[in-house]
């Protein structure tokens, strides 16, 4: 049903930042869907933004001991991959204003540290552009992350990270391989290939 103030059955914002902060209310109200249509609000949905911000908190900090976890090495491989295409998509969606696609993409990068990394380690580099894509969406959380980092000065005055261009292409691409309409198998071939070497 329809909520509103003379239905007596609205939420106060207020209740919702002390139960589950502030930022988790800003993730899941830009999460819900593009801002210039109506959308149905579900307080149950709220759970899963605040989800994300927890797994983000871990990503740089160690839930047990409250110290930094977060690595010198270089991003490699698949999580360089995944960062440069992170702040490519994050860049230009908060460009367009659609926060929801840019919020989806943290979500995408965040969960790809979660499982390249556990319970810690993960790149520096990495995580200080997580942290600096999720600031316009979760402006508290962000800034206490950056300051545990080691930065003194506000996130507010940091550049937004750029992306890696030589990481957006894709060196190998997968074809399905179907015999009677059902997929049989799947080969992975260099993205230069000639349709005569495939």
């Amino acid at each position: 049903g329809k909520m509103g103030k003379s239905l007596k059955n609205s939420v106060s914002p207020d209740e919702m930042a002390e139960n589950f902060g502030a930022d988790t209310l800003r993730v899941y109200e830009m999460s819900m869907g593009p801002l210039d249509q109506s959308r149905p609000w579900a307080t149950k949905d709220v759970v899963g933004a605040h989800r994300f911000l927890q797994r983000l908190w871990r990503v740089v900090v160690n839930e047990e001991t409250g110290e930094v976890h977060v690595s010198e090495d270089a991003p490699e491989g698949d999580v360089a991959k995944a960062l440069a295409r992170a702040v490519a998509g994050v860049r230009e969606d908060y460009a367009e204003l659609r926060d929801n696609t840019a919020i989806a993409k943290l979500i995408e990068f965040t969960n790809t540290l979660t499982k390249a990394f556990g319970s810690g380690g993960a790149p520096r580099e990495a995580a200080e552009a997580l942290v600096l894509m999720v600031a316009p969406v979760a402006p508290h959380v962000a800034e206490e992350l950056w300051s545990r980092l080691g930065h003194e000065v506000s996130l507010a005055h940091g550049p937004f990270p750029t992306a890696d261009e030589s990481l957006l292409v894709d060196d190998t691409v997968e074809y399905p391989i179907q015999v009677k309409g059902k997929v049989r198998s799947r080969i992975t071939v260099a993205a230069a290939a000639s349709p005569a070497d495939i």
